[in-house]
């Protein structure tokens, strides 16, 4: 005789196993778009939809539209109610949206939400986060800027920028470009155009950037101001709003509120992604207040994560390059950008786990310096193996916590990449070349140290860098092959002194066994005239070809 306990487990499995069995869906695409008094359409951003079953079995479902004012969901067949969590203010109106649709197995049903479906009243305060003459959402006043805003990569950090000028004029902050000359400008995740940096101004914390006009000649600039009557005073707790292009992540608005007023700088409570700041901040009417900084970390009042450096202040800077505006700028050619399609996380944990060899980089050498190839497959394998250590030590209570810089050298190469550690921590799908000075041991410190074993002290060797790196041109048989970042690393040695490193980041696809060599020219910071041209052994080129081999086959 079966037990009645057995019998009442055996139910609860089945019926459990077919609670879980996988149902038929269709897709529901939505898309919320106002035309203003232009009549040109304008897509809703981060409008909030709630979505219920009808007649209702759960609470509803969710969903925020994106940039572009689109949201996608799959839904099991039925008809379903899509109605708006919030209306939104747009040029004085508030709208508002409830709809029914029907859901169909196995194929995708389109929801257009417009003014002409919407439920239109009078925007007042209580229809918007806005003060009492509401105009528009700030999502949607701000929606027009969102193009003119870019990413900024310069050889040792990344910023937001923004266009003030048809001419190719761009505004960002000085902390990012440093000394830099030349700059990288992230036009869309597909174009990058070539910058020259006009002017910087430590002391105001911006820079001045050109591009080809051609580049952006369909974009449209942000309204500086300059010479206009000042803004109206900001206020502590005022909300205020602004649009980044952090690093290696999408362009979007940020709000944030007001923490303190100084005379030339704003303190907020932004939170921004990394390489966000440098971006524009607007008041919720859609005036420029200024762009975005970090706070000086030495600035004992500073409370806020990021500050604003006020409109006056930018315009002080675009003034002092009135007489350089004739310089011809940049050529507009498209340079080579970073793939969009990231390298599958399976992919790359099924690679380190069947490998049979060392996860170090692979290694060359020329006179002055060391030269490691990094592949995302390096990449991720130290940061496994640094996740097993730290797992092993986390169940071992009783050893002592390990030092920030402990771990095998090797180890340490894969994973501290000083300010672009951030960059490489996201294993982007690229090839990185990392070129490190040598040490060596200076002539009078041998000779000291030869003295000192005649008296019986051995002295070990005192040894430093012997130069620091400059630059590198990478060819495929007599093609140069331009970098998608040149990057530098800066290396903090000392206290006072600083050696540079290079880290040059290429298409996974552009050191291929086909070409007929590959070689390597190196400049040095003490000789920057001095070639120095390595051939890459074929064997390391295809040991790099073979790791890329999991990329290629999902394309």
């Amino acid at each position: 005789m079966i037990p009645v306990r057995a019998v009442i487990l055996a139910a609860f499995s089945l019926a459990g196993s077919q609670a879980v069995a996988p149902q038929p869906t269709g897709l529901l695409q939505i898309k919320v778009v106002l035309a203003g008094a232009d009549e040109k359409p304008t897509p809703v951003p981060r409008h909030v939809l709630l979505i219920s079953d009808n007649p209702a079995t759960a609470p509803p479902r969710r969903v925020i539209t994106a940039l572009d004012g689109t949201a996608e969901v799959h839904l099991r067949p039925g008809n379903y109610t899509v109605e708006s969590d919030q209306p939104v203010a747009y040029q004085g109106k508030s709208y508002e949206w409830t709809q029914m649709i029907d859901i169909v197995a196995g194929r995708t049903a389109l929801l257009e939400l417009t003014s002409k479906n919407a439920e239109v009243t009078a925007a007042t305060s209580s229809t918007a986060t806005l003060s009492s003459a509401v105009e528009s959402d700030p999502s949607l006043l701000l929606m027009p800027w969102n193009d003119s805003v870019f990413g900024v990569w310069t050889p040792t950090a990344h910023a937001s920028g923004f266009l003030i000028d048809s001419n190719g004029f761009i505004a960002t902050n000085q902390r990012a470009v440093g000394t830099a000359t030349a700059v990288e400008v992230q036009l869309t995740p597909a174009v990058k155009v070539a910058g020259r940096v006009l002017a910087t101004n430590a002391d105001r914390d911006v820079a001045l950037v050109r591009v080809d006009p051609k580049a952006v000649e369909t974009l449209r600039p942000v309204q500086i101001g300059c010479g206009q009557p000042p803004n109206k005073p900001v206020i502590e707790g005022q909300e205020i709003y602004t649009i980044s292009a952090p690093l290696r992540q999408h362009k979007g608005m940020t709000p944030g509120l007001v923490l303190r007023v100084g005379p030339h700088a704003i303190e907020s409570d932004f939170r921004l992604a990394i390489g966000g700041s440098g971006g524009p901040v607007f008041t919720a009417d859609g005036a420029l207040l200024g762009l975005t900084s970090v706070v000086d970390e030495k600035d004992a009042t500073a409370r806020g994560d990021l500050k604003v450096i006020r409109r006056d202040d930018v315009c002080e800077v675009v003034a002092s390059t009135q007489k350089i505006k004739d310089v011809a700028p940049p050529a507009g050619t498209h340079l080579p950008v970073e793939p969009t399609r990231p390298f599958p996380a399976d992919a790359l944990k099924e690679a380190v786990q069947s490998r049979a060899g060392s996860l170090n980089p692979y290694q060359m050498a020329s006179t002055e310096f060391d030269i490691g190839f990094i592949t995302p497959v390096l990449v991720y394998g130290a940061q496994y193996q640094a996740e097993q250590v730290s797992r092993r030590e986390s169940n071992d209570r009783g050893r002592r916590a390990p030092a920030q810089d402990a771990g095998p050298p090797m180890m340490r190469a894969l994973t501290d990449f000083s300010n672009w550690s951030e960059y490489v921590a996201d294993v982007p799908p690229v090839l990185m070349i990392r070129v490190t000075p040598k040490f060596e041991e200076g002539f009078w410190t041998k000779v000291a140290r030869g003295a000192a074993q005649t008296q019986g002290m051995a002295i070990p060797a005192i040894k430093r860098f012997k130069t620091g790196f400059s630059r590198l041109r990478a060819f495929c048989g007599d093609t140069e092959i331009t970098p998608i970042h040149p990057f530098k690393l800066e290396q903090h040695v000392s206290e006072t002194d600083t050696i540079s490193e290079g880290l040059y980041v290429f298409d996974p696809g552009a050191l291929a066994p086909e070409c007929a060599s590959i070689k390597l020219v190196l400049y040095s910071q003490k000789e920057p005239d001095k070639p120095d041209t390595r051939v890459v052994d074929p064997k390391l080129i295809q040991q790099i070809w073979s790791d890329f081999a999991p990329y290629r086959a999902t394309q």
